[in-house]
């Protein structure tokens, strides 16, 4: 019951969120566009996690911190705890934008609320920090936080709702079967050079690509957005999802480029007795190439 009314209460934004949204994304495009190595890095596919995800906890513990010191009267401690909490908000918020940039649709909408609230809540506790002084009344500055506070927790509520509901950012194959099983035939009869092919093998959907006498498989489903590789293009001994941009490696599933972070499940192929294709999953993609 509370969440559906949560869930109705933002999707109520969206008169104001999809237009902020759709520009909010312009701008993004525009600055990250030229700078694809800062928002790998922001994304996080050096270290195989979001990385906004991994910094958004941390503001979280030390603005609850500024309030227990502003509870004890510890004046000088909550003025610096405040100023790392805005620090590291900060931080948190530039990995956000990096992963806002290849948000769509319903996501972004949510995502467009997420932002604005915390926005709020970043400049609400920058007031704090200025308002702050050794000596004086000091219930301004801690009123302000304690609304910065407010905003903050609803902000985390609402970005829980972008990737737990919503899935962004969310590995597409974390649910798939992993570790190796038994050869099925994939529904194709003729791979042409360098053109990524469609197949099935079972439930699952593959792309091929053949490279010479090497077919090289992955699932066809992006890690990313879940974006269909099939309809990419071959770049470098990789496939280039259509969606995103995020690019794989054909030989081993290894995320090259974001915004994906995590790596794709490869399959190995070969030509069965009767003369069709079969295919073997031998890597998860959840847990790195090499897994067998």
């Amino acid at each position: 019951m509370l969440a559906r009314f949560f869930i109705q209460l933002i999707d109520a934004q969206r008169v104001w969120a999809r237009p902020l949204g759709d520009f909010n994304h312009r701008v993004l495009v525009a600055i990250f566009g030229p700078l694809r190595f800062l928002k790998d890095f922001l994304n996080g596919k050096w270290l195989g996690h979001p990385v906004h995800a991994a910094l958004s906890d941390l503001p979280i513990g030390i603005y609850t911190l500024v309030i227990v010191f502003d509870i004890l009267g510890l004046r000088q401690a909550a003025w610096i705890a405040l100023l790392l909490g805005i620090l590291s908000h900060a931080a948190a918020a530039v990995a956000g934008f990096a992963d806002y940039t290849d948000t769509d649709g319903r996501p972004r909408m949510v995502a467009t609320v997420h932002s604005t609230v915390m926005s709020l809540a970043i400049v609400v506790y920058i007031i704090s920090l200025v308002t702050r002084s050794d000596f004086g009344d000091q219930t301004l500055p801690i009123v302000l936080s304690f609304v910065g506070y407010g905003l903050v927790t609803v902000g985390a509520y609402i970005g829980g709702e972008v990737v737990y509901t919503l899935g962004n950012m969310v590995n597409r194959h974390a649910w798939r079967f992993i570790g190796t099983g038994k050869w099925q035939a994939l529904d194709v009869t003729d791979i042409p050079e360098g053109v990524p092919v469609k197949a099935r093998a079972g439930a699952q959907s593959l792309v091929l690509v053949r490279q010479g006498d090497t077919v090289h498989a992955l699932h066809e489903v992006c890690a990313h957005a879940g974006g269909p590789l099939s309809e990419g293009t071959v770049v470098d001994g990789c496939i280039e999802c259509p969606w995103h941009g995020s690019r794989f490696e054909l030989a081993s599933g290894y995320k090259k480029r974001g915004p994906a972070t995590f790596d794709q499940p490869r399959y190995e192929v070969r030509q069965s007795a009767s003369g069709g294709w079969e295919a073997l999953r031998v890597t998860s993609g959840s847990a790195g190439v090499g897994e067998h």
